[in-house]
């Protein structure tokens, strides 16, 4: 073993004239273990908080959306056909998009409209799994029920509804709803809206309000027909092999079809909502390392009193040969030890409760009877956590940086002692 670390540790051993000193080490060990715990913990929950809120986005809408300017897509069976060529491409489903307004009994609310062929909206979404009561398939016409006399067989089309416009409308399956668009037809009298009746065939649970509060979903032969499109359609969905390379699938796109369509990637239309997570975590690292650099002055205060207290020892030393960086290199490692053993400590333990967090929870829950996380609030049924690998490495190096810079000063200034000057009055 190196005499310079040798040293490091019989200073680091408490003796009774020392004591104060190794309750400030102590405390400066703590400083950095909490320091360390609180990063990993908050940056775990904010990760798991990220992913979940892309989990929900990519349930309900596609990765890459293709549009058509200024109007809609006429042959969109062809253009599918062309969009399945890129790489990358694993599925591609049309959709209508419209904006109507949903009336049930003295209930009223505007909800977005889309139109969708459930056969190849399942390759291409998660709608499907988000299902709470009845399925896709319930949107065809063949499924409806007789709504009049038995004789003419005419039948409702069915209407898929988020809970939360259920609950807003009060509507539950089986019941009837019409749907009203404010682009009617012209009479003498003005402009009617165009109104439909329809039938609620099943209810869907995304996780999130806006969707679930908002969407409705009709087979696309419906919408068309509603809608008078004819046989064309809005746009086309597309699903991709990684969602991580939507944004250069989509400049592809747009410089293969040309200035008539283009094309935008499910990280463009929630830029705003992904920029505002990402920025926050960032903030939430800046601050929390401000722990560390706490716990870093304490560091630098334990090792200005051990070189004042140690003026002796250090003469010593110069005096048997022992060089100016020698003496550096035995506070520095100091330093290092107790910037280290904080660093592990505050990483088994936040690792500890980031990968239990919602046992912890739940526990000072029934404990406390306090609700930490309420679900009717951040509209979640678990507490994310998610612990990623390069954010540990990152809050572990930079506590163990902060540590070492710490020491640097005070470890200077006690290889600079002069050894005549320390054993003047001895």
């Amino acid at each position: 073993m190196p005499y310079e670390l040798l040293i490091s540790l019989r200073y680091l051993k408490a003796k009774r004239k020392s004591a104060f000193i190794s309750i400030i080490t102590l405390i400066s060990t703590a400083g950095v273990a909490l320091g360390v715990m609180a990063l990993i913990i908050v940056l775990a929950v904010m990760t798991g908080f990220e992913q979940d809120l892309k989990e929900k986005i990519l349930g309900t809408n596609a990765h890459v959306v293709v549009l058509k300017n200024g109007g809609a897509i006429e042959d969109y069976e062809g253009l599918m056909a062309r969009l399945a060529k890129f790489d990358g491409v694993v599925a591609a489903t049309p959709f209508i998009y419209n904006q109507v307004m949903l009336t049930s009994g003295k209930h009223v609310s505007g909800v977005v409209l889309r139109g969708i062929d459930p056969q190849t909206d399942i390759k291409v979404t998660n709608l499907h799994k988000a299902m709470v009561q009845g399925n896709l398939s319930d949107l065809s016409p063949e499924h409806g029920m007789i709504s009049v006399a038995r004789d003419a067989k005419p039948v409702t089309p069915g209407l898929i509804i988020g809970k939360e416009l259920a609950r807003n409308l009060n509507l539950f399956v089986g019941d009837r709803v019409n749907v009203v668009s404010p682009m009617g037809n012209i009479t003498p009298l003005g402009m009617v809206p165009k109104m439909k009746g329809f039938r609620v065939a099943g209810m869907f649970h995304t996780g999130m309000f806006e969707y679930d509060s908002t969407l409705a979903y009709v087979d696309l032969k419906e919408a068309q027909d509603f809608l008078g499109l004819g046989d064309a359609v809005t746009g086309i969905q597309l699903k991709v092999a990684d969602v991580y390379a939507t944004g250069e699938l989509a400049r592809k796109i747009n410089r293969e079809l040309g200035l008539s369509y283009f094309a935008r990637d499910w990280m463009q239309m929630n830029k705003n909502i992904l920029f505002a997570l990402k920025t926050e975590k960032v903030v939430m690292f800046i601050i929390l390392t401000l722990i560390v650099l706490v716990a870093a002055f304490g560091i630098a205060s334990t090792l200005f009193m051990l070189v004042m207290e140690k003026n002796r020892d250090i003469a010593i030393l110069k005096s048997m040969g022992a060089t100016g960086s020698s003496i550096m290199k035995i506070f520095i490692m100091e330093g290092l030890i107790i910037g280290i053993s904080g660093t592990m400590i505050g990483v088994a333990s936040g690792l500890l409760i980031a990968k239990n967090l919602q046992m912890i929870v739940d526990f000072v829950q029934r404990l406390t009877g306090f609700e930490l996380f309420s679900r009717d609030v951040y509209y979640l049924d678990r507490f994310p956590s998610q612990v990623v690998p390069m954010d540990v490495c990152v809050i572990s190096v930079t506590a163990i940086l902060i540590s070492f810079i710490a020491t640097l000063y005070p470890s200077w200034q006690a290889s600079r002692l002069l050894p005549s000057e320390a054993l003047r009055y001895e």
